[in-house]
């Protein structure tokens, strides 16, 4: 039995709800004011940050035509990351959820919105299993689950760090794991243009290893190299914008 079984089904319009139940049940059966709400904001935030950072998505039908739960990996350069990737999924009728710092968790405003834009936290430096098992059950009901392996914003590439517990939801789920990069974004100025690029899902059937730590390893080896890789070939395609 789910978690959201648990705590008695569906859920209330418009309040009885606790984060958790918003985290535990499938983002497209929550209340519908909450939904019509989330699709405005959504849809203002592409009106917004098209005009101020044109950005644009490359190869998006890889994104938007794919019907699975994916873990869909990415680096991170600033805010505006996950704002493209969700709004473009939404839009596109694409559920999908983000992991987000749990340091966010004392703005209690901050996890009203993210809550019900599918938002879910992670506490970052431990070994959080339950966020695993919840990117699992997400995973698993078709919600795809974007998550940033670099755990904040990287402002230099001698910094990158990534982190691969991206690996382990997928793995737990059988989920493919998707690599996207972005360029552009770590320096947003007025009108200055933003690249994202989408590749194919890496599934697990192409993974060589044949023990469970192996292949979790090999995956996470080998997900973050396609999203750097496509970091840099957007890199070349688009001189000077970094």
């Amino acid at each position: 039995m789910s978690s959201a079984d648990e705590r008695g089904g569906r859920m209330h319009a418009f309040s009885g709800n606790s984060f958790d139940d918003y985290y535990d049940h499938d983002i497209r059966e929550h209340p519908l004011p909450g939904r019509l709400l989330i699709g405005a904001v959504v849809r203002i935030l592409w009106v917004i940050t098209k005009f101020l950072w044109p950005w644009r998505i490359e190869n998006a039908e890889l994104l938007t035509n794919d019907p699975r739960g994916r873990v869909i990996i990415m680096n991170h350069e600033s805010m505006l990351d996950p704002v493209v990737i969700v709004v473009s999924l939404w839009l596109a009728g694409v559920p999908v959820r983000t992991v987000y710092k749990g340091d966010f968790d004392k703005i209690l405003p901050a996890t009203w919105l993210f809550s019900r834009a599918g938002g879910f936290p992670v506490q970052r430096g431990t070994a959080d299993m339950k966020t695993v098992r919840r990117a699992r059950a997400m995973l698993m009901r078709g919600e795809s689950v974007l998550i940033y392996p670099e755990g904040t914003r990287v402002r230099n590439d001698a910094d990158q760090e990534a982190h691969g517990g991206y690996a382990i939801m997928a793995q737990l789920a059988k989920a493919p794991v998707q690599p996207v990069a972005i360029i552009g974004a770590r320096h947003l100025s007025f009108r200055r243009p933003v690249y994202v690029r989408a590749e194919k899902p890496i599934e697990w059937s192409e993974i060589g290893a044949e023990k469970r730590k192996e292949q979790l390893a090999e995956m996470e080896r080998i997900g973050m190299a396609c999203v750097y890789a496509l970091r840099d070939q957007l890199r070349e395609d688009y001189p000077g914008v970094d």
